[in-house]
């Protein structure tokens, strides 16, 4: 085991996940850690926009009660953003590596290095995100190049860093699956097929009416449901039209209990990550294997070589070719048991929290050498 650490972490929230999937990663990381012997503290804005929004759910109150089950021996502190520069000088005095989420304020990044140069931690930015991809200048105004590292989920992010930000140490650090929350549970006999996604900001509107809505709008005997946030009043009347459930916000440590009676799951990942980010697989890859449901994919090329295509899920081209893979695999109970049981084994072997927080622990390791 590495030396025990002195672990800080700031994301924008680790209570809340409402459109906020990197919770779901990070906290799964940040106790992993923990219970790998460091210390470890995770500090959250008291007003962070993914919160303010959560407490508007009906759901709110089990998704705030299930985090605190969970995850009840994580040590997380919020913060006042008009006093942010004592809550940190006091928070970080002692701290031997302090990670960064670039979900977070320029003020609050330049505040943080500045106690850098002071109490000469190690502090390192964790980008999880497409915006050095699709909006460099936000990224630049954080000043990744005076971190000592930088923590890129997927190798066309890490290139993007040396390359275009002349960050000189980046390391690809992909996300992963929370075993200890996110594993198969027995099914109760339902037919569903779903997809559990945001509709966000325009950033695959086109592929969602064509490999979610197109497809799932003629099946006849099962049942079709969506889960998320900030569906717009037409996506909504669309997916009445087209008999798909909208059901709306669903807390992420709930998301396993929905798997368990699915007997598929659709991905239809941001058009960034079908292009210029392709090989970056999102959160929701991950948890979907690791409860062992199967998955059909819309466009996405697996570069960096994760997982096996075709074995663990099944990537289709348009919307033609999903409403028949979903159609073959409701009426072929052993290709749906093939895939998952693949998935699973894929995740187990090499992509749960307990892996990453090795590789955290061997990257400390580097920069301190």
């Amino acid at each position: 085991m590495s030396p025990r650490l002195r672990l800080r972490f700031f994301a924008h929230s680790w209570r809340s996940d409402w459109n906020h999937g990197n919770a779901h990663f990070l906290r799964g990381l940040v106790d992993q850690l923990r219970r790998n012997g460091h210390e470890v503290r995770c500090y959250e804005s008291s007003d962070s926009w993914s919160f303010i929004n959560l407490l508007q759910e009906p759901a709110a109150g089990k998704s705030l009660e299930d985090f605190r089950k969970a995850f009840r021996h994580l040590d997380v502190r919020s913060y006042s953003q008009r006093n942010f520069r004592e809550f940190a000088e006091a928070e970080l005095r002692d701290a031997d590596v302090v990670v960064v989420h670039e979900w977070n304020s320029p003020q609050m990044v330049e505040a943080i290095l500045g106690l850098r140069e002071k109490y000469h931690f190690r502090a390192l930015f964790h980008d999880t995100h497409h915006r050095s991809y699709t909006s460099a200048e936000e990224i630049r105004r954080l000043h990744p190049r005076r971190f000592d590292g930088v923590l890129a989920f997927g190798e066309a992010i890490r290139r993007i860093y040396l390359e275009a930000f002349g960050v000189p140490r980046c390391w690809t650090f992909h996300e992963a699956a929370d075993t200890d929350r996110f594993f198969p549970r027995p099914g109760n006999g339902t037919n569903e097929v779903n997809w559990i996604g945001n509709w966000g900001d325009e950033e695959r509107t086109r592929e969602l009416h064509e490999f979610l809505i197109g497809p799932l709008s003629t099946l006849t005997r099962s049942k079709a449901a969506v889960y998320g946030v900030r569906y717009p009043a037409h996506a909504k009347r669309r997916l009445q039209e087209a008999g798909i459930d909208y059901r709306g916000y669903l807390p992420n440590l709930s998301t396993p209990d929905v798997y368990s009676r699915s007997a598929l799951t659709i991905h239809i990942p941001r058009r960034c990550y079908s292009n210029g980010l392709s090989g970056i697989p999102t959160i929701r890859m991950f948890e979907a294997f690791a409860c062992g449901v199967p998955l059909v994919c819309s466009p996405w090329s697996d570069t960096e070589g994760l997982f096996s295509p075709g074995q663990d899920f099944i990537t289709v081209p348009d919307g033609r070719a999903m409403r028949a893979e979903v159609a073959h695999l409701l009426h072929d109970e052993r290709a749906r048991e093939q895939l998952s049981a693949q998935a699973l084994k894929t995740i187990r072997d090499r992509h749960t929290c307990r892996h990453r927080a090795q590789l955290f622990e061997e990257i400390c390791g580097e920069l301190e050498r």
